[in-house]
């Protein structure tokens, strides 16, 4: 296909709605769906000269809404784990607030720790064997093997919709078997 210009004044009309449905089932809030979406919009205005026209100008805004999720979950995986620590000291000569950020090392574990990770893991899989077989195998293909959504659904006739559904019911179980095997 040739270069296509892009509309982007009908963008909020035309994909709003779409665009949120997508990004509230991954994001779980509100607020940062609209944020996300609007961070959406701005990219695709910055980068409306390298669109090609090879996709649909949503299709085009989705793989940009990807990334942004991306983004997103990478930045909040990166605080987690800090603890911190505030203070406010009252002295003869001083008063202010004392900050601390603690992190704990990833690499430190010890041999308890290494035991408990697999023994959890064997859990896990022992969870997952309980599961009935269409549901078991598309959480594995969806969050172990990683997979793609549209490769999951094509393989199994089953629409996004109901590929999230099996995935929520057998994180359910899985929540519910390690609670009764495992804690």
């Amino acid at each position: 296909m040739t270069n296509q210009l892009i509309d982007a004044t009908n963008w909020v009309d035309r994909y709003s709605d779409y665009l949120y449905n997508y990004t509230i089932v991954r994001v779980n809030d509100h607020e940062v769906a609209q944020d996300l979406i609007s961070e959406t919009f701005l990219a695709g205005l910055k980068s409306a000269k390298n669109f090609k026209g090879e996709a649909s100008e949503r299709t085009w805004l989705i793989s940009i809404l990807k990334r942004k999720i991306i983004d997103h979950y990478r930045k909040t995986n990166s605080n987690k784990g800090k603890a911190e620590v505030r203070m406010q000291y009252s002295g003869e000569d001083s008063d202010g607030d004392w900050l601390e950020e603690r992190v704990k090392d990833p690499s430190y574990k010890t041999a308890e720790d290494t035991i408990e990770n697999s023994e959890l893991g064997d859990a896990i899989y022992d969870c997952i064997d309980l599961l009935p077989e269409k549901q078991a195998a598309i959480f594995k293909m969806k969050t172990i093997d990683n997979f793609d959504t549209e490769a999951i659904c094509n393989e199994f006739s089953i629409t996004p919709s109901n590929l999230w559904v099996i995935i929520h019911r057998a994180r359910t179980s899985l929540a519910h078997c390690l609670e009764k095997n495992w804690f």
